[in-house]
């Protein structure tokens, strides 16, 4: 028995959680499959617990070169909005606060406690059950890492335009899968293909052009359309955040949620410091965490860009080689230095 929901969630590490989300992947909608996966890997509870412990907080994520808000404690409402269920997120609140009141019995699963309040969601919003699980296990960890006044505290705000907020699943589902238009004799051509890159799914005309066989963050670059510094520090040039071109700053980490086929395959390099920042990324040849400088597109691909970055790779997970890690662009000097300090190598200017 127990009378905190709280610390009954708290009992389950990082790992346990991937595997509930694993065992319940089937029974989730398509639409959300790699949106839950990313999600997780935006917010990582082994790096939010080492933190919450650590002597020093700040000089530790310092150390980490963290850069940008990775706290979900200001993203209660924001941090899911590009999960489809994110539609339900009132209802799937309500019946989280509600559950961690009633709860009396530790049934020991947490795949068992997800269907329960998916399901009593979908009564509620009058959904299907597959649509609301995503939202559900992205509840419960936003739970874990706020508490619960945090959480119950949220406005519960839906945030999403009213274009999107019509579109169904399979309508999305469509749209990622299609690629722009090449013209009338579209199929003569070689070279120069142009397709889009979509940004922000929760927005309206959230997209920028792509030539075929271009790297995702070179085409974000080109993008001039808005004053991107100005909203994220971290934005040099474009949307995505970029410090390099050569996997060495790690700024640029996307998550896929369409188009995943038609990226290149992920290389080494790539792989290699993916573990040192710490992304966990699967070791599929074309997987849903990518970084944008790297991954080149054949198609139109759908992506989700993280609220921050850091360099936890080593200390958190502890299973990446010492690397030289040096980005190429002046602007990325500091930057540099506390990535070197963070993958445990000296810097080399």
């Amino acid at each position: 028995m127990t009378a905190n929901f709280t610390e009954y969630l708290n009992k389950f590490s990082e790992q346990e959680w991937l595997a509930a989300v694993e065992k319940l992947l089937p029974e989730i909608h398509e639409v959300d499959r790699n949106a839950i996966q990313i999600w997780f890997r935006f917010y990582p509870l082994s790096l939010f617990r080492f933190l919450e412990t650590a002597e020093n907080r700040e000089e530790a994520i310092r150390k980490f070169a963290i850069q940008g808000d990775f706290e979900l404690k200001n993203q209660i409402d924001s941090s899911h909005k590009f999960i489809f269920g994110h539609r339900f997120w009132k209802e799937t609140k309500a019946a989280i606060v509600a559950h961690s009141e009633s709860k009396t019995n530790e049934i020991g699963d947490l795949a068992v406690e997800v269907t329960e309040i998916a399901k009593e969601v979908a009564k509620t919003a009058k959904t299907k059950e597959c649509l609301t699980k995503a939202i559900v296990l992205a509840g419960l960890m936003t739970l874990v890492q706020v508490g619960i006044e945090a959480f119950k505290a949220a406005t519960g705000e839906i945030l999403i335009d009213a274009k999107q907020a019509k579109k169904s699943a399979k309508e999305i589902i469509e749209e990622r899968a299609k690629d722009d238009s090449q013209g009338v004799f579209g199929f003569l051509k070689t070279i120069n293909k142009k397709f889009s890159v979509c940004y922000d799914e929760a927005e309206s005309y959230a997209s920028f052009k792509i030539i075929n066989e271009e790297e995702i963050a070179t085409a974000s670059g080109k993008d001039q359309t808005k004053d991107w510094k100005a909203m994220d520090e971290r934005r040099w040039e474009g949307v995505i955040p970029g410090e390099c071109r050569s996997a060495s700053g790690g700024t640029c980490w996307v998550g896929v949620l369409g188009g995943q086929e038609k990226l290149s395959e992920v290389s080494p390099r790539e792989r290699r410091q993916m573990k040192v920042f710490g992304y966990n990324q699967t070791e599929d040849e074309k997987p849903f965490i990518r970084l944008a400088c790297q991954a080149k597109a054949y198609g139109n691909a759908t992506i989700v860009i993280p609220t921050w970055n850091g360099v936890f790779g080593k200390k958190i997970y502890g299973n990446v080689e010492l690397l030289e890690l040096e980005p190429a662009t002046t602007s990325a000097v500091k930057l540099r230095e506390t990535i070197a300090e963070a993958a445990g190598k000296p810097n080399k200017s």
